[in-house]
């Protein structure tokens, strides 16, 4: 049984013709890009690209089969230069009766099952061209049509204020789910969030918890991600996975949920968070709960006091560590970056085994002890909230 470094929350900016995909991402994410930027500087064995569904990037899928950049796995998925596997999916945006929106994540194992589900997506979206767009169906549509082709359903950063499953629309996934709600398996927690603080919530603590990018652009790709063991790296090997057949969650990587832009509540008319003890459901300088963001945290907390304490023990298996990505460390740009990746190989490499000695050889000393505290998990964070990210403490 192999391990493997797993990112399965990427999306792209443009198609191979130009057209916007994902507004706000960046247009030099195409899905040959990505799939070169795993392979060579990220050292992601495995990624999930969320924007596969859409009309010109799933035309772009079907150019790369046609002209063998990409090899369909009989067991699902797509494989690219032999070392790294793609999974492709979409990510939708539901809305519930109450008026509260969240976003999944679907993923098939082939083409026909992909297709067949793009092309019923496109009667259910006001443009086919677009990713993360309201499909207009419940999240428990979603999921039974999402079974019906053999996918993978996955709550997307359940705990962000904006357009999430416990953020935006409940304090239980039988709120949203019913009867359904024990075909929920996986869970992705957001940059906001970390296993820690899922597992307040006593429904979660038999989930298998996913840290993942959701990159926005090229750099961002493996910000957070997981190392597995698995039987192969097929669709089929990650299925058994998250059921629990075969296969170990070894550790999520994650950003210090400090780090997140959502952590703690934030006050827009004050302009500052509110750093106090959780939840902080309103601003104790002004009074107000208007104009005011509840961070992931405060939300959490706030939930958990909703939920009976049925389970009171943690059978999530893995572990999770807190890892800055590169290029949050003070210091390292562009330059820097390009000087690690080009004596070492990729960025999994330098944040996983290279050793102090010789990173001081390449970046000096101070860069070389920050990389060491990142990955140790040890870095001082100064907290984020109201979509402003934290920053790394160098006082």
């Amino acid at each position: 049984m192999e391990t493997y470094f797993l990112d399965l929350h990427v999306h792209i900016g443009k198609d191979s013709q130009g057209r916007p995909v994902k507004i706000t991402a960046s247009p030099q994410l195409t899905l040959p890009n990505i799939l070169k930027e795993c392979l060579e500087k990220k050292g992601i064995d495995l990624v999930g690209v969320v924007d596969c569904g859409t009309y010109g990037v799933l035309a772009d899928l079907e150019e790369m089969l046609l002209k063998g950049e990409l090899l369909a796995l009989k067991k699902g998925g797509w494989r690219y230069r032999d070392k790294i596997t793609l999974f492709a999916g979409m990510e939708l945006e539901t809305i519930e009766k109450e008026g509260g929106r969240a976003h999944y994540l679907c993923f098939f194992p082939h083409l026909d099952k992909l297709k067949d589900f793009s092309h019923y997506i496109w009667t259910k979206v006001k443009n086919k061209f677009l990713s993360s767009q309201v499909c207009y169906l419940t999240a428990v549509q979603l999921l039974k049509e999402v079974e019906k082709r053999d996918g993978l359903f996955i709550p997307a950063h359940v705990f962000t204020p904006y357009k999430s499953l416990y953020g935006n629309c409940a304090v239980s996934l039988k709120d949203v789910f019913g009867r359904e709600a024990n075909k929920i398996k996986v869970i992705e927690l957001g940059l906001s969030a970390d296993r820690k603080m899922a597992l307040l919530l006593p429904e979660l603590r038999d989930k298998f918890f996913l840290a993942n990018s959701d990159a926005h652009s090229l750099d961002n790709i493996g910000r957070e991600y997981n190392q597995v063991a698995i039987d192969s790296p097929t669709f089929k090997g990650l299925m058994d996975l998250f059921a629990g057949k075969s296969g170990k969650l070894i550790a999520n990587y994650g950003l210090d949920p400090q780090l997140g832009k959502y952590h703690r509540s934030f006050c827009q008319r004050c302009n500052c968070s509110l750093l106090a003890k959780p939840p902080q459901l309103f601003c104790s300088k002004c009074g107000t709960s208007e104009q005011f963001v509840i961070g992931v945290l405060d939300r959490i907390v706030s939930v958990a006091e909703k939920q009976v304490n049925e389970k009171n023990v943690d059978t999530v298996e893995g572990t999770y560590l807190y890892q800055v990505p590169l290029k949050f460390l003070p210091g390292i740009g562009k330059v820097t970056l390009e000087k690690l990746l080009a004596e070492f190989g990729t960025e999994m490499r330098v944040l996983h085994q290279v050793s102090f000695e010789d990173l001081a050889k390449v970046v000096g000393a101070k860069l070389a002890a920050l990389i060491i505290k990142s990955r140790q998990g040890t870095l001082k964070i100064i907290p984020g909230g109201g979509g402003i990210y934290g920053k790394i403490d160098q006082s």
